[in-house]
């Protein structure tokens, strides 16, 4: 806690929640691969690519 009033106050949102990009999985996507300044992709334990390129994308 803060005594400064300034201070942000905490997101009550929550984390965010992911879901594996690969075709019907439905699984939570915690591998994020991202190029550059692009939009992140997102896969889960299994589809993770083990090395990610732009020809690699889902």
């Amino acid at each position: 806690m803060s005594d400064d009033p300034s201070a942000a106050k905490k997101s009550t949102e929550g984390p965010k929640a992911h879901v594996c990009e690969h075709p019907g999985c439905k699984q939570w996507g915690g591998f994020g691969f991202a190029i550059g300044k692009g939009p992140s992709n997102w896969f889960c334990f299994e589809h993770r690519p083990a090395v990610w390129s732009p020809s690699k994308q889902a």
